[in-house]
């Protein structure tokens, strides 16, 4: 079991939360879908869940604000030292700062970015909660990566935001890069090529890992998922990309 009780290095995805309108139902989607443990945190944080697996932390259940526009979302946030200096720095680098740095009371401090191609993830600076305490176990977060129209600009705004080194594995078809901190794999970077939909937009998706992703994705359907991309063998594992009962999507993938 990989566990972590320390803050994730800076440029490390740690966190990933949904946001729904129905928050109920998110619950009880997600915890029949991935049997995670669920901890209410208290009506002063609108009842934002912490999904567990043996006491850790893997993820967060949240509401969308009543009477916004948010469409239904998984965020991936990125660990950093100092959420406002990231935050500062991302808009001279061209991105948007959508929420600007704010405490989530003593938990730690966060901002919500979109990259200059469009693509939104969050900044988190840790205090109490450090981010995800389980990865790379089935029901845990196991990979997360960038999907974007304009790939080359992507790609500057994250190497110069965070220090990655980029190392290219795609190939004509598909222009496809892995993230690397000190020598490490933290995530990815993909091209959405033309053959995709035009209303698909630039995102982040977070790979939740599972036993059996056939299985996963026919439990996921009969408890209200749509299926946006079947299961299908890659040299990483067999993975599938779901629509969640409310519509947020995310990805599943069995090593």
């Amino acid at each position: 079991m990989t566990t972590r009780d320390e803050p994730w290095p800076q440029g490390t995805p740690c966190w990933i939360d949904g946001m729904v309108p129905d928050l109920q139902a998110g619950r009880d989607f997600y915890s029949a879908l991935f049997g995670w443990e669920l901890v209410d945190t208290g009506p002063e944080s609108g009842g934002y869940t912490i999904a567990q697996m043996s006491g850790r932390p893997v993820a967060g259940i949240g509401a969308a604000p009543p009477d916004s526009d948010m469409p239904p979302v998984w965020t991936t946030y990125i660990g950093v030292d100092d959420a406002d200096a990231v935050a500062a720095r991302a808009g001279e680098l061209g991105g948007q700062v959508f929420m600007e740095p704010m405490d989530v009371m003593e938990q730690g401090r966060m901002a919500v970015i979109a990259d200059p191609t469009g693509a939104v993830f969050g900044l988190w600076q840790p205090r109490s909660h450090r981010g995800a305490g389980i990865v790379n176990e089935p029901g845990a977060l196991t990979w997360n990566e960038c999907m974007t129209r304009d790939y080359a600009r992507a790609g500057k705004f994250y190497t110069d935001l965070f220090g990655y080194n980029i190392e290219e594995v795609g190939d004509e078809s598909f222009k496809y890069s892995v993230l690397y901190l000190d020598g490490s794999p933290v995530g990815g970077l993909g091209e959405l090529g033309d053959d995709m939909p035009a209303d698909i937009p630039p995102h982040w998706m977070s790979y939740i890992a599972v036993a059996d992703a056939d299985d996963t994705v026919k439990r996921a359907s009969e408890l209200g998922a749509q299926v946006r991309m079947p299961p299908m063998d890659t040299p990483y594992g067999r993975l599938a990309v779901l629509a969640g009962a409310q519509g947020e999507m995310f990805a599943v993938i069995a090593g």
